[in-house]
């Protein structure tokens, strides 16, 4: 088990203390941030890579939490010894969003000045807001420079934002499977999500941390949409097809019938046990609020400033951030003489392909990364 892995690990806390003033305009304050570091950093402190998570993601991205964990951190195969993010060579940070619920500030947590959870007095937050509170770990943690910042997804949007609001300190930046600008169809998606929650009577009006019943219908079901997105048509035919679930002949009810049925059902019920309702309404709010273009006037405007250089890769079967969103940017940084490199990866996977498609993920970041570092 231990084999090519960091081993055990072990997330840990650090809290701001002072209050940060958000997008939204409210001030707020104090924030713990979760967090876990594999590899050493250097006496220089130019071996820091930061990887951030995707939408229901956390701190725990490599190894394993004890002897008996059957569970390895959710970019496992990507972080360790002779991986794409070599722990033998590089320091890599990872944390908890801003508005989680896996040990950073959220929602769920208590709010020192009322000892309730802040259910949905907790703040409207941004991209921009967890690069913030990113940057304050960082600073904790002694790094001056990152030689990197990465992610897939959501965790590709953070990535962007460090690049462009500390980009004298990122060296570079791994954009993977994202975007600068959720489409109407993927807010259509995440409002069908958070709609699913906010109907639930169970959520009453997000205060149900002291209740007996949670929202877990309604935050099943918003996990059942985004699953879809995340596979492909192709990927879905492939695992399922149209094949019932253990039976020979449909019941003729509204029972499950198909297997694609039982895997969204399953997807939805495992999920509400790791996370949280109001959670998942506050950070699919901030992927939807997130558009560089928007903010700075242009992609170009957004890029213009830059001093990071990019790899962004794209999976020709992601339909949720298509490739074409990939070119956007990379149109607008190439534009600009900014150094960017990228790949559209050929895989199956859809979406996910970012989780799952390591072994060509690992090949281009490794010499990307052993470009950078001597530069």
């Amino acid at each position: 088990m231990i084999e090519k892995s960091v081993g055990l690990t072990e997330t840990k806390y650090f809290t701001i203390e002072e209050k940060l003033k958000f997008e939204c305009g409210e001030l707020f304050g104090p924030i713990t941030v979760a967090y876990e570091t594999y590899g050493r950093l250097n006496p220089s402190k130019d071996n820091a890579i930061l990887v951030v998570h995707a939408l229901t993601g956390d701190a725990h991205a490599a190894g394993y939490h004890s002897e008996s964990d059957m569970k390895p951190g959710w970019w496992h195969d990507m972080i360790g010894p002779g991986k794409a993010f070599d722990t033998d060579k590089y320091f890599v940070i990872s944390s908890n969003i801003l508005g989680g619920c896996k040990g950073t500030t959220g929602p769920s947590s208590i709010n020192p000045e009322t000892g309730e959870p802040y259910g949905i007095s907790f703040p409207v937050i941004t991209i921009e807001d967890t690069v913030e509170v990113q940057k304050r770990l960082v600073d904790y943690l002694g790094v001056k420079a990152l030689l990197s910042v990465a992610g897939g997804s959501m965790g590709g949007m953070q990535a962007l934002q460090w690049s462009i609001a500390y980009s004298d300190m990122v060296k570079s930046a791994i954009i993977i499977a994202s975007t600068s600008k959720l489409s109407a169809q993927g807010i259509a998606f995440n409002a069908v999500g958070r709609n699913a929650i906010l109907s639930d009577p169970d959520w009453n009006d997000g205060n149900y941390y002291n209740q007996e019943k949670k929202p877990d219908r309604g935050l099943s079901i918003a996990r059942m949409v985004g699953h879809i997105t995340y596979l492909c048509e192709g990927a879905m035919h492939n695992k399922f097809g149209r094949r019932l679930q253990n039976k020979v002949n449909p019941d003729f009810s509204m029972d499950i019938d198909f297997q694609v049925e039982s895997y969204l059902q399953h997807q939805g019920e495992v999920f509400v046990d790791r996370f949280d309702a109001n959670s998942y309404l506050y950070i699919t709010k901030a992927v939807d609020y997130f558009d560089l273009g928007k903010k700075y006037g242009s992609l170009s405007e957004a890029f213009k400033n830059t001093n990071s250089k990019f790899l962004i890769m794209s999976f020709n079967s992601d339909w949720l951030f298509p490739t074409a969103q990939s070119k956007e940017m990379v149109n607008a940084l190439m534009n600009l003489n900014k150094t960017v490199s990228f790949c559209e990866i050929d895989s199956p996977c859809g979406h996910d392909a970012f989780l799952l498609e390591y072994e060509t993920q690992t090949k281009i970041i490794k010499s990307f990364l052993k470009d950078i570092k001597n530069d």
